[in-house]
């Protein structure tokens, strides 16, 4: 069972090479967050079914909001629709912090997923959040974006 401190953490942020280019993105703020919580990182991309590496994808237009209420897809930049997969991703994250009663989740900034204030939409960096930031969201959890 995980404590009252326990937050959720983009893989990648912990340096897992989980990107859609088999790199990591680690962040020096890891000490800083593991001296305030439990960390248990999670890709929604790779829970989704998708593997890596994998061909960078971005949401079409809108936002994950757009994408989780059907208005938007996630397409790869060579035009594969992989809506489903992120739309997967987003409801297993959220079905593992509904389990555990996990309210906070930090995550990639600029990631389709995980991007909290920024995303890439039509190959320019937007304002807007990733599918499964969105889905929190949603959900009353709490999201906090790392770059």
């Amino acid at each position: 069972m995980y404590s009252k401190n326990t937050a959720i953490i983009s893989a990648c942020l912990m340096g897992f090479n989980c990107r859609y280019n088999c790199k990591n993105s680690l962040t020096h703020y890891i000490d800083v967050f593991l001296k305030k919580h439990n960390l248990v990182p999670l890709c929604p991309e790779q829970l989704g079914g998708l593997c890596t590496p994998r061909e960078r994808a971005e949401i079409t237009h809108g936002d994950g909001f757009y994408v989780i209420n059907g208005y938007a897809s996630v397409k790869t930049i060579s035009g594969i629709d992989i809506t489903n997969n992120f739309i997967n991703g987003a409801k297993e994250v959220l079905d593992f912090v509904k389990s555990y009663n996990i309210k906070l989740a930090y995550f990639k900034e600029k990631s389709p997923s995980c991007g909290v204030n920024e995303i890439y939409i039509g190959g320019t960096l937007s304002k807007g959040a990733g599918v499964t930031t969105a889905l929190l969201l949603e959900n009353n959890i709490e999201v906090l974006g790392v770059k």
